[in-house]
């Protein structure tokens, strides 16, 4: 509690006085205030954590009327009454507004710690709520101007609202986890668990108990009964990543579920009924998968009701430099380190490169360089050689020659806009002016006469 502030307000010098010394006592940095106008005043003022409020002052306001006030400027204080004269009626008015609590006089000490301590518990868990929801909408911020990553941003707010099945299909690292999460975050069901199965991760003689549950000595190690991932889910959405890796065994009571609604645990016999939204994600070819006859064509078909494809990085390439720059920042900042920046030429190579691991492999990337480029400036010698060797639908010869094309009139529309100012056009393109002379001999430009 030490360094909370308190703000008392009582008519009576005598409780403000004692409230002060015990608050303080306990650590507190407590200010008062005679009257409800003064109190409003002094919340305005000082924005305290807590507030202990009189109900019954002669003079002005009374303490109902300052709790309405309070609340309805939006404040978040905890608010605590107190009152030598209350009745269950003006309790039950208090609390209807927002009051944490009702204390009578003579006062409780103890009480009125006890109910203090729950406060201040209240607001450091919706502080730590409200970063928990900015970290992870910053965690699973789709980040893309390009034309496929509008079709599918209104894709998913077309979907997001109903409770149709999804399934999200597409290579491995490309997002489909971040394409899941938004489409319950922007659904009727987003007050409700979501939950996260990797099909993949789990063997496969676990999957079954991981999905359903299983009851007590239902198998050896099966000390005590447990939920399954589908309870969980109760009322919410459950994701099954990877969802193309799930035995054919499995396969046919996830369809049931599908179909009734309901399932049994392991080793029970107890039917359980649940209301749950199914959002599938898988790397693989399903279709192929069940004409191989590795997947059920029914679970199939009951899986994709609404069919989502995340394209791969290589297909929207100019969203590199905005995924690039928003882990940069992120990386930057989580580490300490000054935010770097990427040159022209090295974000070249990035635009150049397959990406066979999509925006994942792009990610761990921009990470090893926040952490360990040397200078503020990232420039292309800093990037792992691989990334000239590995083009994305050309040969390493087609590539460079492509690149020097590139940079040869990228340097020569700079140097155009500046009226050939070498020194404004090195600042401009993040190089030193003797790069720039080599660059201007190894390409040949010259001035147009």
């Amino acid at each position: 509690m030490r360094g909370m502030t308190m703000l008392v307000v009582d008519d009576e010098p005598g409780v403000r006085s004692a409230l002060k010394g015990v608050l303080e006592d306990e650590g507190f940095q407590v200010f008062t205030a005679a009257s409800g106008e003064e109190g409003l005043e002094q919340i305005e003022k000082i924005k305290p954590d807590v507030v202990l409020l009189d109900v019954l002052m002669p003079a002005g306001i009374d303490g109902i009327e300052t709790l309405r006030r309070i609340k309805a400027s939006g404040s978040d204080t905890a608010v605590i009454m107190i009152s030598g004269y209350g009745t269950t009626d003006m309790a039950v008015t208090a609390m209807e507004l927002g009051a944490l609590d009702f204390v009578g006089k003579p006062l409780s000490v103890d009480r009125i710690l006890i109910r203090l301590n729950q406060a201040l518990d209240k607001k450091r868990l919706q502080a730590e709520n409200i970063l928990l929801k900015k970290e992870r909408d910053e965690r699973y911020q789709m980040i893309g101007e390009s034309a496929v990553m509008h079709e599918l941003a209104a894709r998913i707010q077309q979907v997001a609202p109903t409770n149709s099945r999804v399934l999200i299909m597409g290579e491995n690292g490309t997002g489909k986890e971040l394409v899941a999460c938004a489409i319950y975050r922007n659904s009727k069901r987003s007050d409700q668990p979501f939950i996260q199965v990797n099909c993949a991760a789990i063997p496969g003689e676990l999957i079954e108990s991981e999905l359903f549950g299983h009851e007590k000595g239902a198998f050896t190690g099966a000390v005590a009964g447990t939920q399954g991932k589908f309870q969980q889910a109760d009322g919410g959405t459950i994701l099954l990543d990877e969802i193309g890796d799930m035995s054919l065994t499995t396969q046919s009571k996830v369809l049931r579920v599908l179909e009734e609604q309901e399932f049994t645990r392991i080793g029970g016999v107890k039917i359980i009924r649940v209301d749950v939204r199914v959002i599938a994600a898988t790397n693989k070819d399903l279709n192929a998968e069940v004409r191989e006859g590795r997947f059920r064509e029914d679970l199939f078909y009951r899986l994709n009701v609404i069919p989502i494809y995340v394209p791969p990085l290589r297909e929207r390439t100019e969203d590199i430099p905005l995924l690039a720059a928003h882990f940069m920042a992120t990386f930057c900042r989580e580490n300490g380190k000054r935010e770097k920046k990427i040159s022209q030429e090295a974000m070249s190579l990035l635009q150049a490169y397959e990406w066979c691991g999509n925006v994942r492999e792009l990610r761990n990337l921009i990470e090893r360089l926040a952490i360990m480029a040397p200078a503020d400036l990232i420039e292309a010698s800093d990037l792992p050689g691989n990334l000239a060797e590995h083009p994305a639908h050309t040969s390493p010869l087609m590539l460079k020659e492509a690149r020097a094309q590139f940079e040869s009139q990228f340097i020569l529309q700079a140097l155009q806009r500046n009226d050939w100012n070498i020194s404004e056009t090195a600042r401009q393109l993040g190089i030193e002016r003797t790069n720039l002379h080599r660059k201007i001999r190894q390409y040949n430009i010259g001035r147009e006469d």
